[in-house]
């Protein structure tokens, strides 16, 4: 990035020679992030992040359409709500496909679901506060059969590894670089052709990006973004992970760490044990008295201690109005309140177990005698 930002500075939109040699970076970066997904060059849209790009697929493709009905599901990011409340603003009715006490959408619902007037569809494959996998593939070939386009937050999932594009039956993927090691504030969309040429943009202006995003390109951000993307491995879904790779080698301390963490009876785990992000630890935390005690508190409490986790949606982590995710899922107010989320990554190896586990219970017994 520091070698761009000093050898292509220029604006990628401008004739001069520093910004012809910002385009070639442009493009090259474009090129290489659409080998490592595996799709055509033309599918990649360079974005401001995940939000963005879930605003362009939702916002932009329904511009084409007549109101209709989309569904998503009951535990989506906060940014999909937000696009959804926005077609329903301008007349689309919204249906949310309900979860399980695990958070895995209701697949008896299916047919349901995809019925008319549905036209348009859009599940998080990889669930953020409670780390379940939806089972995308399946419903992504339901709506196929039926002709409704799907859309997916696969944010998570490209924190731990690279989806096959052309495998992939889904039309539109938004994801975030600094999720998977690449710096804040860039993003993209993956967009077959079919949707891409009715995609509407949000913003005016230069018509950048195929006139689909207007505003000039940070090029550096991008080379970032390439070069993160790179060093992930291709993307396993946990439950069919045998053979070494990065994935199972994170799997493999998140259960280590998971199993020495339930041994404490004021820790039970939330999400699907089997479908989950492999990466992904979510608790309910609790007094001796088994009262619920507030995730935020404990997060407090552990950043106090030199470890860093989430209560909630780290993008709603400032309100204290409960988790709409855990309220989903069936869990009542006070429980709502108690969610708590550890994330690991390169950064941690087996010697740190012990110190997270007594970390935890430390930060548990001091948030219990506050109460």
């Amino acid at each position: 990035m520091s070698e761009v930002q000093t050898m292509a500075w220029g604006n990628p939109s401008s004739l001069h020679r520093q910004g012809l040699a910002a385009a070639e970076v442009l493009e090259r970066c474009r090129w290489r992030i659409a080998s490592q997904l595996n799709s055509e060059i033309e599918d990649v849209v360079f974005t401001s992040g995940a939000t963005e790009s879930v605003h362009l697929a939702l916002l932009g493709f329904a511009e084409t359409l007549s109101p209709g009905r989309l569904v998503i599901s009951a535990v989506e990011h906060p940014a999909v709500i937000a696009a959804a409340k926005g077609l329903e603003r301008l007349g689309w009715d919204l249906a949310y496909w309900p979860v399980d006490r695990y958070g895995m959408i209701d697949m008896d619902q299916l047919d349901r679901m995809l019925a008319p007037p549905t036209r348009l569809v859009s599940l998080i494959w990889g669930q953020s506060e409670v780390g379940t996998l939806q089972p995308i593939e399946t419903v992504g070939r339901a709506c196929a059969e039926r002709g409704i386009p799907i859309h997916t937050d696969a944010t998570q999932v490209l924190s731990q590894g690279r989806p096959d594009w052309q495998s992939l039956p889904v039309d539109l993927l938004s994801a975030s670089a600094h999720k998977f090691g690449g710096p804040k504030g860039i993003g993209v969309l993956l967009a077959r052709a079919q949707c891409r040429h009715r995609l509407r943009p949000r913003q005016g202006g230069g018509g950048q990006e195929h006139q689909l995003r207007a505003g000039t390109e940070s090029v550096a951000l991008l080379a970032g973004m390439a070069t993160a993307i790179e060093q992930l491995p291709p993307w396993l879904s946990p439950p069919a992970v045998r053979a070494e790779t990065s994935c199972h080698q994170i799997s493999d301390l998140r259960d280590q760490l998971l199993d020495a963490l339930l041994e404490d009876p004021r820790l039970r785990l939330t999400g699907d044990r089997r479908r989950r992000l492999p990466h992904h630890i979510s608790l309910l935390v609790f007094d001796h008295r088994e009262r619920p005690l507030p995730g935020r508190a404990i997060v407090r409490a552990l950043s106090q201690r030199g470890i860093a986790v989430s209560s909630g949606s780290a993008c709603s982590s400032g309100k204290d109005s409960g988790s709409s995710v855990l309220a989903a899922m069936g869990f009542g107010p006070d429980l709502q309140r108690a969610g708590l989320r550890l994330s690991l990554g390169s950064w941690i190896h087996q010697q740190h177990l012990p110190r997270i586990t007594s970390a935890l219970i430390e930060a548990l017994n001091e948030v219990s005698a506050q109460i």
